[in-house]
């Protein structure tokens, strides 16, 4: 599993009929810094996730990628390589909260 912050939505008007009506999110990995653990750095890379906890913009959510992703529940079938699974409400590092669902 990897958190994630949510960039933005992704729309794609022709598609794999097994994604029919499934939700994609733009997502931006978020990283402990080793520098200063009380904070995120952004991930480099964007990744295309499927959604089917209606995650938000702004949001960080939980999110696995690969042969996982197809275990989570009406994914079997759809070829899809990450979906999140969670959306976060809170993140302690070393003690101290680092993200709040609620103040961001």
């Amino acid at each position: 599993m990897f958190l994630a912050k949510v960039e933005g939505s992704v729309v794609a008007t022709k598609k794999d009929p097994a994604m029919s009506g499934r939700k994609m999110l733009l997502l931006r990995p978020q990283l402990v810094d080793e520098k200063d653990p009380t904070k995120f750095r952004p991930g480099a890379n964007t990744i295309v996730a499927v959604d089917c906890l209606g995650a938000g913009i702004g949001e960080m959510v939980l999110f696995c990628q690969g042969s996982s992703a197809r275990l989570a529940p009406g994914m079997k079938d759809a070829p899809v390589d990450a979906v999140i699974i969670g959306i976060v409400d809170v993140v302690d590092v070393l003690g101290k909260q680092i993200y709040s669902g609620k103040t961001n």
